[in-house]
């Protein structure tokens, strides 16, 4: 469980890759390895797919809830990917991560730069697959989208690759056990940064007798 005593707020923490790099396979993974990090549920208007949950994949939408939510000032970041349109909760980040709680998203990296302009302190993951070759075999192995689909993400995926450089950290997902255990190491770390920790705790529990 979180140190809501020992910590100012919880981390949040973007992760984005090209479509097929297994980023939401990552983020399951570090959710289930650390209870203390909680993933922000994001609202959009694609469809779901093949058992895809309601509220716990995403919160789907109509483009029409979409658009008032903009208009209302209630998303973090949004942005339109494929045709499709996605946004992240103030709301939500605020409340989780007030309790102690670390947030995580997997948002692509449009959104990244909205939440690096609104929250600069915020942790950033890039994940990479091992090769275009491969993030090709992943894309028609998954089968959920036809040829002319798989093409523009292929052709969108170099232009997200350069913008690597944005983020704090690169994990190459050649191996999803390893690449978890990477994302787990990084968010150890940064919850043990100096700067997250509440200097009142550390008076009351360690300093309290000290004149």
């Amino acid at each position: 469980m979180p140190h809501t005593k020992r910590k100012l707020q919880g981390n949040l923490i973007v992760i984005s890759a090209p479509s097929g790099a297994g980023k939401t396979s990552i983020r399951q993974g570090l959710c289930e390895l650390m209870p203390e990090i909680k993933h922000s549920v994001s609202f959009t208007t694609r469809k779901p797919r093949q058992g895809e949950v309601d509220g716990v994949d995403y919160s789907f939408i109509s483009k029409e809830e979409f658009i008032n939510m903009v208009d209302s000032g209630d998303f973090l970041e949004w942005a339109e990917v494929h045709g499709n349109m996605y946004g992240t909760s103030k709301k939500r980040i605020d409340e989780t991560r007030a309790q102690g709680f670390d947030m995580i998203l997997d948002i692509d990296v449009q959104g990244a730069k909205q939440v690096k302009n609104a929250i600069p302190d915020t942790v950033f993951v890039f994940i990479l697959p091992p090769s275009l070759d491969e993030l090709k075999q992943r894309l028609s192995f998954r089968n959920s989208d036809p040829e002319d689909v798989i093409n523009k993400r292929l052709s969108k995926a170099a232009a997200e690759i350069v913008e690597y450089t944005n983020y704090n950290y690169v994990i190459v997902n050649d191996n999803l056990k390893g690449a978890i255990g990477e994302l787990v190491s990084i968010a150890k770390a940064e919850r043990a940064r100096v700067s997250k920790i509440n200097e009142d705790w550390i008076k009351e529990k360690f300093l309290g007798g000290i004149k």
